[in-house]
């Protein structure tokens, strides 16, 4: 899962869009949603300002645009959910994966509390990785920084594979 949001604070920012890729273990895409939140314009306009929104001002502007189309959290959420019940069995909560989903699950745990109910307490987070690879093996995956939920969890599907591709040699 990948969130696109109007800021790093979970209480004061809002989530704008999201992506999910449900994948198998060999991490190949099984299915994929997509969905925009609408966020009210004043609280953008408020929180999405400085140095980040500056050099990613294309990101913010398109994100901005598609805001007039987006559905209320609620909608949302039980549009995960749909996909939750569709994709997974149900016997067990589904496991986040993602780059540095620990901030993404503050969001979640925030804007959309029975999505939170079904997911596993432990998490996949690929950031975990590329520290360990980067601290002890000097390993660099160059992922494009795309900031937008299905480019950016794409890219981190990549990134995990190349960690394993690297411990499987």
């Amino acid at each position: 899962m990948d969130l696109e949001m109007t800021g790093l604070d979970p209480v004061a920012d809002r989530i704008l869009e999201v992506a999910v890729i449900a994948t198998d273990w060999d991490f190949e895409e099984m299915a994929t949603l997509e969905a925009v939140v609408a966020v009210d314009e004043a609280l953008i306009g408020e929180r999405m300002v400085g140095e980040f929104w500056d050099k990613y001002s294309t990101v913010r502007d398109s994100l901005k645009q598609q805001n007039k189309q987006g559905e209320a959290i609620d909608t949302v959420e039980r549009k995960l959910l749909d996909f939750i019940d569709e994709h997974f069995d149900g016997s067990e909560p589904v496991l986040l994966a993602g780059n540095s989903i620990h901030q993404d699950r503050k969001f979640i745990d925030n804007e959309w509390p029975e999505l939170s109910k079904r997911l596993h307490y432990r998490m996949l987070d690929v950031s975990a990785w590329k520290v360990v690879f980067d601290g002890k093996y000097k390993k660099r995956f160059s992922k494009p920084e795309a900031h937008r939920a299905l480019e950016d969890i794409k890219g981190s599907i990549i990134e995990l594979k190349y960690y394993l591709d690297k411990v499987r040699t």
